[in-house]
């Protein structure tokens, strides 16, 4: 008897816990700078990943989805890092003063590997203690998506910066311990629009997709997907660890109110 109440128990964790397991860590701010008040509405929403697109003109890295929306005050040092900054040393060493955890900036590269990563690294050098490897395990972690170095040359960067990974190419032990996630256009798997319940056939494979990165150790990301209520609980039900949206306060609310 005591034997069935024990697995009992234990099923009813699993259960708890499996519905606890999306938090507002579990977002994905795409495009962010694109937000009326661009990272403040996505930090004060605790928001896990954060997303700036970058752009190296004349030494300067802009912040712009496209070259044409390129303005002198849009920085990513002006945007991004000094408030990044500001608060993490105001907090103590931490992201966020009333929430223990952190959450991870996201750099698109829009023009070519070099020098724009070069010219990253050196904005970052200016702020050890918030960006550097000092031994803060709630630090805040740079990834780099977009434009990205050939994996045989990751180790050619310093250890604070991680990269996003390509479900196509095949990363040998060292180059997969400096990717912290893959990212992948769920269009490429499915034209589903959100609306309805998946296909089947398509929800088996990104399943597989999502199963074989966790085989990884690593998490997944799909951006090109439907930004709805629906479209966000079929992410939950596939396990992908960040969900994509451009909606921030929607998709707060929805986590905050209802059971996943």
């Amino acid at each position: 008897m005591t034997k069935i109440l024990t697995a009992l128990l234990f099923s009813l964790c699993a259960i708890l816990s499996a519905q606890a397991q999306y938090t507002i860590l579990n977002t994905h701010s795409h495009n962010d700078y694109e937000q009326k008040v661009p990272f403040f509405t996505a930090y004060n929403a605790h928001f896990g990943s954060i997303e700036a697109d970058i752009w190296a003109v004349n030494g300067v890295l802009y912040v712009a989805h496209d070259s044409a929306d390129i303005k002198p005050s849009r920085t990513l040092e002006s945007l991004y890092l000094q408030p990044i900054v500001k608060f993490f040393r105001q907090n103590g060493g931490k992201a966020w003063k009333d929430y223990p955890s952190t959450f991870q900036l996201l750099i698109d590269l829009k023009t070519g590997v070099e020098p724009t990563l070069s010219l990253l690294v050196k904005e970052l050098g200016k702020y050890p203690d918030v960006f550097g490897l000092n031994g803060n395990k709630i630090g805040i972690p740079v990834v780099i998506t977009g434009n990205r170095p050939n994996p045989s040359d990751f180790s050619k960067y310093p250890l604070n910066i991680s990269f996003d990974g390509h479900l196509d190419l095949k990363y040998d032990k060292a180059q997969l311990k400096r990717l912290a996630l893959f990212s992948e256009d769920l269009e490429v798997f499915t034209m589903w629009k959100g609306e309805t319940a998946i296909p089947q056939k398509e929800e088996m494979r990104l399943k597989q997709i999502v199963d074989s990165v966790h085989g990884l150790n690593k998490k997944i990301r799909f951006w090109d997907a439907p930004d709805a209520p629906n479209a966000w609980k079929t992410m939950m039900n596939l396990k992908v660890d960040f969900i994509n949206t451009d909606h921030i306060q929607e998709l707060a609310t929805y986590l905050k109110t209802h059971k996943n």
